[in-house]
């Protein structure tokens, strides 16, 4: 499929639906300094910059759980550690560097999102989370990416709104 044809059906509401998530999570970090990003203003230990690197590299690991199978997956402590590091912005870290970073990432997805067999199938690697033995479709992983990003738009939606009173809507 060219970028010129016209997307229609579930292509098109993935597409749609993921573009609308991702714009209300950069909405909350919209003219916010690095150090307003790095904020956590409530009882959580969130922020909104860690929010974005989260959902940003999440993203990015199940586009390559999509393209490169259960490998990409594969859980170890070093995993673990990073993952934890996600929800931070750290040392030299910057929002404008995370969100270059998610749309380079959103870019990518978007465009698998237009091409790939969506009944592609990779069972999941073994994880406490993972039930034993199942397997995710591609389409199932983009209702995933959906549902991750719209979580995380509204940690960071009520993160900001105790920051500067700022809403994404209402």
């Amino acid at each position: 499929m060219t970028s010129t044809e016209q997307l229609t059906g579930e292509r098109a509401d993935l597409l749609e639906t993921l573009q609308a998530h991702r714009r209300f999570l950069l909405f909350t970090a919209k003219d916010l300094t690095d150090e307003q990003a790095k904020a956590t203003p409530t009882a959580s230990a969130l922020c909104i910059g860690g929010l974005i690197k989260h959902v940003a590299a999440t993203e990015k690991s199940w586009y390559e759980f999509i393209v490169e199978g259960p490998k990409a997956m594969e859980f170890n402590e070093e995993m673990y550690a990073e993952h934890e590091r996600q929800f931070r912005l750290l040392e030299g870290e910057t929002l404008a560097g995370v969100i270059a970073e998610y749309e380079q990432i959103a870019a990518a997805t978007d465009e698998l999102v237009r091409t790939v067999d969506l009944d592609l199938s990779h069972e999941l690697p073994p994880a406490p989370w993972f039930p034993k033995g199942s397997k995710r479709s591609a389409r199932r992983v983009f209702v995933h990416i959906v549902a991750e990003t719209a979580q995380h738009a509204g940690h960071a939606d009520i993160i900001r709104e105790t920051l500067d009173g700022q809403k994404t809507m209402g």
